[in-house]
C-alpha cells in the first residue's frame, strides 16, 4: 500500500489557525517551527481552542530562519516583526514544566485584546507538542490506512516515522476555524461510523514517533517499509 502527502498542517502559535507549507523538516523533536508559540492565561494555564475558539481566525506566517512573526486578524489588520525572545518563563504544558521565555513586543497586547482577558505570549524552546516524549507523538498521520500501521515504520518522505496510537478527535473540531462558531457535530459524526480506537476513543488519524528525520514534501510517498534504524 502506498499513498501521497497530500497536505502539511502545522501550528506557528498554538491555538491560531493551521497553515500548510508545501514542505517541513520533520526531527526527533518534530516539524521544525511546529508550536513554536504558545499562550497561557494570567493563572499560567495553557490557552486553546477550546476555550477561545475565536482565536483561530488568527492566521499567523513563521519564518524559523528569519524569526519573523506576522499575525493576521479578522479585521484586516496585521502585526509583524522579528521576535527576540526574552527572559525565562515558569510555565506547565498538560501537567509538565515547558522551557519557554516571554515574546516582547505588541503580538501579546493585540491577542489579549481579541481574545477579551489578558493573555501571555510564549517561545517554546523546543517547539510545544501535543503529546510528550514520554510516549512519542511528535507527529500526526491522517489516512486511511493509518490505523493498520500502528507500531509499524512507514517512510514519509526522506523521514521514517513509527505509528504508535490513535489520535483521538478534540471538541475544537466542532468550530468551523474561518468563522469560530460550531457548526458541525464532528464528534458525533464520527461516533456514527468508527469503532473505539486501540488507545483512545473516536480516533482520526494516529500519532507518530520520528525514527529517522528528514524533509517531507506535498507529493512525496508514504509507505510501510521496514528501515534499520541507528541508535
Amino acid at each position: 500500500m502506498e499513498g501521497r502527502v497530500v497536505r502539511i498542517c502545522i501550528a506557528p502559535v498554538k491555538a491560531l489557525h493551521v497553515v500548510n507549507p508545501e514542505e517541513v523538516e520533520l526531527t526527533h523533536a518534530g516539524v521544525v517551527g511546529d508550536r513554536r508559540f504558545w499562550l497561557v492565561d494570567s493563572d499560567r494555564q495553557l490557552v486553546n481552542g477550546k476555550r477561545h475558539p475565536e482565536l483561530m481566525r488568527v492566521h499567523p506566517e513563521w519564518n524559523e530562519a528569519s524569526r519573523r512573526l506576522a499575525l493576521a486578524f479578522p479585521d484586516g489588520s496585521v502585526v509583524d516583526g522579528e521576535v527576540e525572545p526574552g527572559e525565562s518563563f515558569e510555565a506547565e504544558l498538560y501537567g509538565t514544566p515547558h522551557p519557554s521565555r516571554l515574546v516582547p513586543g505588541r503580538w501579546q497586547e493585540v491577542l489579549s485584546d481579541f481574545a477579551g482577558e489578558p493573555l501571555t505570549l510564549l517561545w517554546s524552546e523546543g517547539g510545544a507538542q501535543d503529546r510528550g516524549n514520554d510516549r512519542g507523538g511528535w507527529a500526526s498521520l491522517v489516512s486511511r490506512g493509518s490505523d493498520g500501521w500502528l507500531g509499524k515504520q512507514v517512510a514519509i518522505g526522506e523521514a521514517v516515522i513509527v505509528p504508535l496510537g490513535d489520535v483521538g478527535r478534540c471538541v475544537v473540531t466542532t468550530c468551523n476555524p474561518d468563522t469560530a462558531v460550531s457548526d458541525l457535530d464532528t464528534l458525533k459524526l464520527l461516533a456514527g461510523y468508527r469503532r473505539d480506537g486501540v488507545v483512545e476513543p473516536l480516533p482520526f488519524g494516529v500519532y507518530c514517533d520520528v525514527a529517522v528525520p528528514g524533509r517531507v514534501r506535498v507529493g512525496d510517498a508514504v509507505r510501510p517499509a521496514q528501515i534499520a534504524v541507528q541508535a
